[in-house]
């Protein structure tokens, strides 16, 4: 499905709900599968938890897992069913998954006695895991990886007869993921500390009450109407819910950043109002975004969209996402007249948008490589001009509303 969206102004005045974060939803269904006494409020709808849920449901007899597109479901259920005693099962995925890599984290298991192969190529799924107890409690890996095969570790840890001790290596990236693992497992009554380059999870044989969790909402969909109100008219406002001021969420940094762009955000018990005040913007934003690097195309295109240049870094893991996502911002950008240079960590765009000067590329179809957030990040710019987003319908990996909640606030959309 691709959609034409028309040039558009949004209300002056929006209120949306979004569901809870993805990212803390996959963390808790873990748990709880771990922990079944645990009860889980306000959970993401998005493909990926769903995905997600319906894995950890499979009885015993199924061996075959397909997570399709979910590389955080692909990192966490290999952690879990390395635990699943007498269980065995083939996890695999979309042809993209298969490109992803997942031998840092296999190797990780492989240390601690876990049964890991490769059905097709090494390194990279589909893979065969034999559950078994695992008695060893000392791992390591590279500080650099994604937050992800850290997390999938820190998870199954409480399950290990002797809880975890695990150094990373060098100097650690996206440490608001960890963090966000960490406080979960605090949650639960699990025992951690993290002290340096070495983290400690003891072990937790089960939950002794039932224990109910309200997952918060998801900061990374916040940040496309952070963008829309960047883009707006000033005084445009918009209200999200449920968000908390202090999040576990890494992406919540979009508060601050967006202050420079003229967002202001007022935190009213569980909602945030998002509204446009007059503020001289900067003619170029400087960001690493090392602990927050899913952010990263949402805010070059905002940056594009105000006509202002930015230097994001800390944006190596973009490299082993849904797609190559500093590769896909430079063509995509450049359809409309940007100038974009990428490296493997950082993307700089220089301050000069042809949408501030009457539009004349507008009607330009952007590629969205499978990938939900490039879906979502380019979809502001139709406050500057028309745009058409290709295979919209993959916003449903983290976001299915999106394009309805678009139309809520103003965005003139129609199926092409």
């Amino acid at each position: 499905m691709n959609l034409n969206l028309k040039s558009s102004i949004v209300n002056l005045q929006s209120a949306i709900s979004i569901t809870g974060s993805k990212s803390e939803t996959n963390r808790l269904l873990l748990l709880q599968a771990l922990y079944p006494n645990l009860i889980l409020e306000n959970t993401s709808n998005s493909d990926d938890s769903e995905v997600m849920a319906k894995a950890l449901s499979t009885d015993c007899q199924t061996e075959l897992i397909d997570i399709h597109h979910a590389g955080t479901a692909m990192r966490f259920l290999t952690a879990f069913f390395a635990i699943q005693e007498n269980r065995e099962v083939v996890l695999t995925g979309s042809s993209r998954m298969k490109e992803r890599p997942i031998k840092i984290l296999a190797d990780a298991l492989r240390q601690l006695g876990a049964e890991i192969s490769y059905e097709e190529n090494e390194g990279f799924p589909p893979i065969r895991i034999k559950g078994k107890k695992l008695i060893q409690n000392k791992v390591s890996l590279p500080a650099n990886v994604s937050s992800q095969y850290i997390s999938a570790l820190l998870l199954i840890a409480p399950k290990l007869e002797n809880g975890l001790e695990l150094t990373l290596e060098g100097e650690i990236t996206s440490v608001s993921y960890i963090k966000m693992t960490l406080s979960l497992l605090n949650e639960i009554g699990v025992e951690t500390s993290s002290v340096g380059n070495k983290i400690t999870v003891k072990s937790l044989s089960h939950i002794p009450n039932s224990l109910s969790l309200i997952v918060e909402s998801d900061w990374s969909s916040a940040s496309y109407f952070y963008s829309i109100i960047a883009l707006s008219e000033i005084g445009t406002e918009i209200t999200l819910s449920s968000y908390k001021k202090n999040s576990l969420q890494g992406d919540s940094v979009l508060a601050e950043i967006y202050k420079d762009l003229g967002v202001e955000t007022v935190f009213d018990n569980n909602k945030i109002h998002l509204r446009r005040f007059q503020i001289p913007i900067p003619k170029s934003l400087i960001l690493n975004l090392n602990n927050s690097p899913d952010i990263a195309q949402t805010i070059a295109v905002t940056c594009f969209g105000l006509g202002i240049g930015c230097h994001l870094t800390g944006l190596h893991t973009l490299k082993i996402k849904e797609t190559d996502r500093l590769e896909a911002l430079k063509t995509e950008l450049s359809k409309l007249g940007a100038s974009v240079s990428v490296t493997n960590v950082s993307l700089t765009l220089q301050s000069y948008s042809p949408l501030l000067e009457g539009c004349p590329k507008g009607g330009v179809a952007i590629k969205t490589y499978q990938d939900h957030r490039m879906a979502m990040a380019f979809a502001p710019l139709a406050l500057k001009t028309d745009i058409i987003i290709e295979e919209a319908e993959v916003v449903s990996k983290s976001y299915p509303a999106f394009w309805i909640d678009l139309k809520k606030i103003g965005f003139a959309i129609e199926e092409v």
